[in-house]
Order: C-alpha cells, then sequence, then structure tokens
C-alpha cells in the first residue's frame, strides 16, 4: 500500500461570481443541481473501485461554493465516500463554504456527517472592499458565521484574506487582519491578489482600473508573517499560516507530491503514477459519468524527471523545503549546481538552511517564482550533462 490518498469533491455552483474568480464555477445554475448530485454519487461509486485499498485520511470539498449546494446533498456525498472508499477514522473532512450559505442547522447536521474542518472565504473585513469585488456577504456576516461554526462544534477553522483589493489601503488591510484574528481560527489563509486573464476585475484594470502595486503587495505579505508569528500562526506554506497542529492535510498533500483524487466537473488528480482531468463543463460531466460520454479532458503518465522538477517547484512553497540526499536518492540528479546557488541566495536573504534542509524565507517566497526558475535551470542543464557523459561514456571502447 502507497501514501495515504487525499479525496477532493468539486462543487462547481455559486451563489454569485466573485470578480476576480476563474475556477470552474457557475452562478443562478441551481437547476442542474440534481443531475451533478446523482453523477456524482455514481462517480464515486467508480473511483472508489479504482483506489483500491488505499487508505484515504483528507477530504476536501471544494468549489465553487459547496455551503451552498445544501448540507443534505453534502452530507450523502460523504455517505457514499465512506461506503466506498477506506476511510481512516482520524480523517481530515474540510467543507468550504461562503458565509452567506452558513446555517447553524446545517452545520450540525455536516460535523454528524464527519465535517470536522471549515474553510471559509472572509477576504476583508470592510463592506467596501467586499462590494468592490461582488463579494455576496459582509464582515459582519462573516462574524456571525464564525459563531454558528463554533456552535456546532466544529474546532477546526480556516478563514481565507485577499491583500491587494481595489482601494484597499495598508491601513485597511492592518485592520483586516486584526479583526480576523480577534475571531482565533485555527488556520489562516492570506493570498496576494492576481489578475486572472478573462475575470471581469482583469477587464475593469484593462479599462483604467488601479490597484495596489506589487511593491504594496510585497509589503503587506511581509507585515503579514511577521504578525501572524506574533499571534502564535506558523507559516508552513508561501500564503497558509496555523496554530500547531492545525496546518491543512489535505492540501499539504498538493505540496508533498502525494497522491490524491479529484471527482467532479474540472478535477484534477494525480494518482497510479498519472495526473489527469475530467471536463470543464458540468452538463458533459453528467453525460460522461450518466450515459458513458467523454468525462477525461487530459490523462498523462508523469515522468521521473518530470517529478524531480515538481520537487523543486512544489515543496520550495513550504517551509519544510528541500533537502540533497532526499532529492539524489529519489530523482538520481545532482544537487550540487542547487545547492551552490541555494548558497548565493540565503547571502541576500531568499534562502536558509536549517537540518539539513533549505527553504526560502518570507523575502524569498516574494520572488519564489523566479529562483524556482532559476534551479530549474539549473537542474535541466545539470541532467543534459549527464545524459551527454552517459553517451559519450558509452562510445568510448573498453570503459
Amino acid at each position: 500500500m502507497g501514501e495515504s490518498l487525499g479525496l477532493y469533491l468539486h462543487i462547481p455552483f455559486c451563489r454569485s461570481k466573485c470578480d476576480y474568480c476563474d475556477f470552474y464555477s457557475l452562478a443562478g445554475r441551481e437547476d442542474l443541481m440534481d443531475g451533478y448530485q446523482k453523477a456524482l454519487l455514481a462517480h464515486i461509486a467508480e473511483c472508489g473501485d479504482l483506489a483500491g485499498k488505499e487508505v484515504v485520511d483528507s477530504v476536501y470539498i471544494g468549489g465553487g461554493t459547496p455551503s451552498w449546494y445544501g448540507a443534505q446533498r453534502i452530507c450523502a456525498l460523504l455517505s457514499a465516500v465512506g461506503r466506498r472508499f477506506r476511510l481512516s477514522r482520524d480523517a481530515e473532512i474540510t467543507m468550504e463554504a461562503n458565509p452567506d450559505s452558513v446555517m447553524l442547522k446545517d452545520l450540525r447536521k455536516l460535523r454528524r456527517a464527519g465535517v470536522n474542518r471549515i474553510s471559509m472565504g472572509a477576504q476583508s473585513a470592510h463592506n467596501s472592499e467586499l462590494a468592490c469585488i461582488h463579494r455576496p456577504h459582509t464582515f459582519e456576516q462573516v462574524e456571525q458565521a464564525v459563531e454558528a461554526v463554533r456552535k456546532a462544534g466544529i474546532k477546526n477553522l480556516n478563514l481565507d484574506l485577499i491583500y491587494g483589493l481595489p482601494g484597499q489601503t495598508e491601513e485597511s488591510w492592518h485592520e483586516s487582519v486584526e479583526r480576523v484574528l480577534a475571531l482565533e481560527p485555527e488556520h489562516l489563509s492570506c493570498y496576494g491578489l492576481t489578475l486572472e486573464e478573462g475575470t471581469p476585475l482583469a477587464r475593469r484594470v484593462e479599462a483604467g482600473e488601479v490597484l495596489p502595486d506589487d511593491d504594496m503587495q510585497a509589503e503587506l505579505y511581509l507585515w503579514t508573517v511577521e504578525r501572524l508569528r506574533q499571534a502564535g500562526y506558523l507559516q508552513y506554506e508561501v500564503s497558509n499560516f496555523a496554530r500547531m497542529g492545525f496546518q491543512s492535510r489535505h492540501n499539504l498533500k498538493y505540496w508533498m507530491g502525494m497522491p490524491y483524487m479529484g471527482i467532479g466537473v474540472a478535477a484534477h488528480s494525480d494518482f497510479g503514477g498519472c495526473r489527469y482531468s475530467y471536463v470543464s463543463d458540468v452538463e458533459g460531466y453528467i453525460r460522461g459519468v450518466l450515459e458513458g460520454g467523454e468525462l477525461l479532458d487530459s490523462s498523462e503518465r508523469i515522468p521521473e524527471r518530470e517529478r524531480g522538477s515538481e520537487y523543486l517547484m512544489l515543496r520550495l512553497r513550504t517551509v519544510h523545503g528541500i533537502e540533497q540526499w532526499e532529492y539524489r536518492r529519489t530523482y538520481f540528479m545532482n544537487f550540487d549546481p542547487i545547492a551552490a546557488r541555494l548558497q548565493e541566495y540565503e547571502q541576500r536573504g531568499w534562502a536558509e538552511c536549517s537540518g539539513g534542509r533549505w527553504h526560502f524565507t518570507p523575502e524569498g517566497f516574494l520572488l519564489s517564482n523566479r529562483l524556482i526558475g532559476e534551479l530549474l535551470e539549473l537542474q535541466e542543464a545539470a541532467t543534459l550533462e549527464n545524459t551527454l557523459e552517459k553517451v559519450h561514456g558509452n562510445q568510448i571502447p573498453g570503459r
């Protein structure tokens, strides 16, 4: 048996679509919910057979807005997962929620069904900033939803915040962080706003709307890392902070290169040495599952060399980082050029080595896309050099 498996269920339905969102989700299509539920239940059964004896120790119900989908449907999905998969007794079971669709009676049902972690999109403590990105709630609703989560007996709560929002200032961001800290979540995800092509917000910026610039976002990020450290939240990934023992088990599977299986429209999987995804069309997905239509959007078997690149890309997003003998032993690649470059980063305050493991500092995380790109170029050069040596070596008689 391999590593424990993570299971992801995608719920694409939303009350409304936020201006910055480019995830596959639909607003105003409640008419498709019953058909989608039927397809999901059938697909869970199929995937349970595929997983065999693999133990599932994390289930993540994401979206979209799962809380908008309805507690009764979510409970039925979890019941099916419990029957079809080998679910560990201490599995982390997360459901995403928006504050406007959280009700105490539903949360109690969900907790009895197994949900033990809620991930909620607060995004800002300022109603003007929320309205500017068309979030369907106020911060007062965030406070009420957090109270309901606690009354339901759920003891693991994540709240999302976004910095770099339209109209946001240094002062308003600091206020958002402080007001969210006052709610005492176990976990915080603090994301820098990214403009995704084709979103309403991207079109607004193209039309002339001004957002906080990169320098301001960097200042907000570094302030946040230090403020959360003071409040007892340890950074364990670029954008994620948790009290001791409350790191997201499921999300760590993505960053640590562990197997996960996605079920639902547009869901992605990395399982059995293969990476695959399903069609990004709800009606097409329903037909694919229930009528035998085309279901897969992409599928590829990942060579070990690419896994070595992923090791650098994903683990350097975390404070766990990378270790040379782990790298050499697993991927049979030369770590020396990477180590030399990491030492240069260390001199600039971008990386540090502790316990034999290299990881980026908060300042390094700000530059991580560029720095990881440089390390991947070194890896590619080292791999090419090793290949040429083998080719030339085989051509020398008697060698």
